[in-house]
């Protein structure tokens, strides 16, 4: 049972929290308005679509991108303030231990990890979306209606590439399809055309096919050919750049394909599928540092509290940063690189925790 203690501490918590939020991101936003009001009044956006179509999925994406530092400062900023007015240690005069004094600052960091994992899963991939696409049409003026080069696993030992595709037509130009036994090249067809036709079914088209049985080939020419590739015209505009924006069962699903066929670069959406497990858990991280840093009582107030803490944070996020790029070029596994971190420092955490408990 929460008892009145609990509750005022909470409270104490995730309004400071919120509160920070609110003017962080109020600052943000005023400085976003004044780098785009150019590009806006240039635009044929409405006033409706930059405040519902933009800034509606701004608030979101970046609210998860410093999401920890907004906590860190938060548990910091509010429990300095119960310690400068005594407040703690007429806890504990009272009878309360520091474990008892831990249980309100664990609710409310459960409650702001269920709210993370929630967002970063589904919310935050569709707003991301949302704000890109708002991006481009009015903004930078892009779109995704063709790609070049594209060279993919479509199913165990069959790799299929394409020098150009157009979203439009359907229609590709100069392709090649290989099939593999082992390390092993069987048949190579070559095309000047490929076009998607329905479910699975593409046409090629003035094809060229060779058949390798050891030293033997055989090559017959045609003007069309009929085959079934299973992959979707879809999957050709998948890149890296577009694992934030699925959510959490569209990312799931991709990469379990992507293995079934046997594809090997998938490091950048192995990456943000357990980013999306360890930034949720970064919450009782930062906030385990923030309580043992600031429950003390110290001289000069909590600007030596607020310092260390921004300090911490900083490193934290920097230390992410860079595990997440180490994992990206192959230097670490995804699962260690994005977990490392928050290893790291709840071992800080647990050092700082039995020092001040003492």
């Amino acid at each position: 049972m929460l008892k009145r203690l609990d509750w005022y501490i909470i409270i104490k918590f995730l309004s400071t929290y919120f509160l920070s939020i609110v003017l962080i991101m109020g600052v943000a936003i005023v400085f976003d308005i004044t780098e785009k009001l150019g590009d806006f009044m240039d635009s044929d956006a409405t006033m409706s679509e930059i405040v519902w179509g933009y800034y509606l999925n701004f608030v979101p994406y970046y609210l998860n991108m410093f999401s920890q530092l907004f906590i860190f400062i938060s548990v910091i900023f509010f429990t300095s303030k119960l310690a400068g007015n005594s407040e703690i240690i007429a806890m504990m005069a009272a009878g309360v231990s520091y474990e008892r004094l831990m249980r309100p600052y664990a609710v409310a960091a459960t409650f702001l990890f269920v709210l993370s994992l929630w967002l970063t899963g589904y919310v935050i991939p569709r707003s991301s979306q949302k704000l890109l696409e708002f991006e481009w049409k009015y903004i930078d003026h892009r779109s995704v209606e063709y790609v070049r080069n594209v060279q993919m696993v479509v199913e165990p030992g069959t790799i299929l590439y394409i020098e150009s595709y157009q979203k439009r037509t359907k229609m590709g130009y100069r392709a090649s399809l290989e099939h593999f036994e082992g390390k092993l090249l069987t048949q190579r067809i070559t095309a000047e055309r490929i076009r998607y036709d329905s479910a699975y079914n593409w046409t090629l088209e003035d094809y060229t096919r060779r058949r390798f049985e050891g030293l033997r080939e055989e090559m017959s020419i045609g003007k069309r050919l009929d085959t079934i590739i299973p992959m979707q015209p879809d999957e050709l505009f998948i890149s890296a750049e577009d694992a934030p924006i699925m959510t959490n069962p569209e990312l799931k699903a991709y990469i379990d394909k992507q293995r079934e066929r046997g594809t090997g670069e998938l490091k950048p959406f192995e990456t943000e599928w357990w980013k999306r497990w360890a930034s949720p858990v970064g919450v009782f991280v930062m906030t385990l540092l923030g309580v043992t840093l600031s429950s003390k009582k110290v001289r000069g107030g909590m600007g030596k509290n607020l310092g260390i803490g921004v300090t911490l944070a900083a490193l934290y996020i920097l230390f992410s940063t860079t595990s997440t790029t180490l994992s990206v070029g192959g230097v670490m596994s995804p699962f260690m690189a994005v977990w490392l971190p928050n290893i790291v420092f709840t071992a800080i955490g647990m050092v700082l925790y039995w020092r001040v408990r003492k």
